[in-house]
């Protein structure tokens, strides 16, 4: 392939679509020397950040880009991504871990389902365990080298350096839950964790993301519902009266806000496991995401899900070939609220 031939072919519309250019790179058996023209112009220059007294997060995040480099660049292509779904009105799935919400960025995921700027969330039965314990229970600053034998024995969890006093979890989940399973037993036998997240979110207040998930009507999906306290406790009570999970009516439920024909799809994916692999194995059957951001501390050697970066989703068809894509390697609890705070900013200046 002469060089004039690959140029022509390199410079594409995907690169019309923003900051992030989805092609791959030059074939092997090119010369290393022969790069598409798309990756070299415009240039554009590395500016130094200036830290100001008028600094705002958006500003801030701006001059990330401008600097050029490392994943400071790519938490101000996360936002411009998350900024472009908001505003071209896509479909936005949202999965993450359990762990972030035993963190203030509870308050980060709240905010973000209370403004309507996701359509549906995939995560696990560990964000039940936290959301319900926190509305009622305090857990405690803590540290990673703290003696867990000593904390066992005062009956103290660690996660992370995050404490969470028995007392504060298992304990009230339990008692709150027994009451609420009768309650919803009374009302039928049969519930998906959809249904269930629902019911749970009109029992709480304001300080809880399933309560603006059931205000808003935005789905709450937990496909592992019995791996935590919750799903413990809805086992208890199915010991000694009718009460049935139904997974597949989540499925169901699934499938009718996937397949979808009109519009676009985007998520933001934070961290690995059940919750990411559930949101993109729907996504393959629409014939992937046309836009993702993912937040991961992951490496990707180990061919784990959580270090898979989006690229790879791609070969299975979990995002489309020209879906608009970024990879964030770090610590959620720093960046989420970065960037929702940026976004937040950007869409409150219309």
């Amino acid at each position: 392939m002469a060089w004039v031939e690959w140029a022509e072919w390199a410079a594409c519309p995907p690169c019309k679509t923003g900051r992030i250019c989805p092609l791959p790179l030059p074939p092997p058996l090119l010369p290393i020397f022969f790069i598409p023209s798309c990756f070299l112009h415009p240039m554009h220059p590395v500016r130094d950040i200036e830290v100001g007294e008028t600094q705002t997060a958006d500003r801030l995040v701006r001059q990330m880009y401008e600097a050029g480099g490392f994943t400071a660049k790519k938490v101000a292509e996360g936002v411009d991504l998350l900024e472009s779904m908001v505003r071209e009105d896509y479909t936005v799935a949202l999965s993450f871990p359990a762990c972030i919400t035993a963190t203030g960025t509870r308050g980060v995921i709240r905010e973000m389902v209370k403004r309507n700027l996701v359509d549906c969330i995939i995560t696990t039965c560990g964000t039940l365990d936290h959301d319900l314990a926190r509305v009622w229970r305090d857990y405690h600053h803590g540290s990673f080298e703290m003696d867990d034998v000593e904390l066992h024995r005062r009956g103290v969890n660690r996660l992370g350096n995050v404490l969470v006093p028995t007392d504060s979890y298992g304990t009230i989940i339990e008692e709150k839950m027994q009451d609420w399973l009768a309650d919803m037993g009374a009302e039928g036998d049969t519930w998906s964790s959809r249904q269930l997240c629902a019911q749970l979110g009109r029992r709480l207040d304001e300080s809880s993301i399933l309560y603006w998930a059931w205000k808003n009507q935005v789905p709450v999906f937990i496909p592992g519902i019995t791996d935590g306290a919750v799903g413990s406790q809805i086992w208890l009570y199915a010991q000694s009266h009718p009460f049935h999970l139904d997974v597949l009516q989540d499925e169901q439920d699934l499938a009718d806000l996937f397949f979808r024909e009109e519009g676009n799809m985007g998520a933001l994916i934070v961290g690995g496991g059940i919750a990411k692999h559930h949101l993109i194995w729907w996504s393959q059957f629409r014939g992937g995401l046309d836009s993702a951001v993912y937040v991961t501390s992951a490496p990707e050697w180990d061919g784990s899900l959580s270090g898979a970066r989006l690229r790879e989703g791609i070969s299975w068809g979990k995002l489309r070939e020209t879906a608009r894509q970024v990879t964030i390697e770090g610590d959620a609890t720093v960046l989420l609220p970065l960037m929702t705070a940026a976004l937040l900013e950007r869409l409150s200046v219309r």
